[in-house]
């Protein structure tokens, strides 16, 4: 949504996620990130994160960063939502794919 070498971890925001399932939990940490972001255009640019359970169900976690600044920020394409639609989520490959609405 900006470039990210330009937003400083000025302050923190804990951020928390659940889900039945390691995919969905997925797609909550993303959404509960985008709720984040909605007050005040917040931008996260470190993330520190602490799944819960085997395989993980919850998470927790700190996000460092700012609010949108107008005069350092540039403004790029706004993610509107994230959905389950073709994830990919394969912790033994090291791999993702995670489809967002623009």
């Amino acid at each position: 949504m900006t470039e990210l070498r330009k937003v400083r971890p000025r302050e923190d925001r804990a951020v928390s996620a659940s889900a039945d399932d390691p995919e969905s939990l997925v797609v909550d940490f993303l959404t509960q990130l985008l709720q984040v972001h909605e007050p005040d255009g917040f931008l996260g640019s470190r993330i520190e994160v602490r799944t819960l359970g085997s395989p993980p169900t919850s998470l927790v976690a700190s996000v460092g960063g700012e609010p949108f600044d107008p005069d350092r920020h540039t403004v790029r394409t706004e993610v509107k939502a994230v959905t389950l639609h073709h994830l990919v989520f394969d912790v033994p490959g090291g791999r993702a794919r995670v489809i967002v609405d623009i």
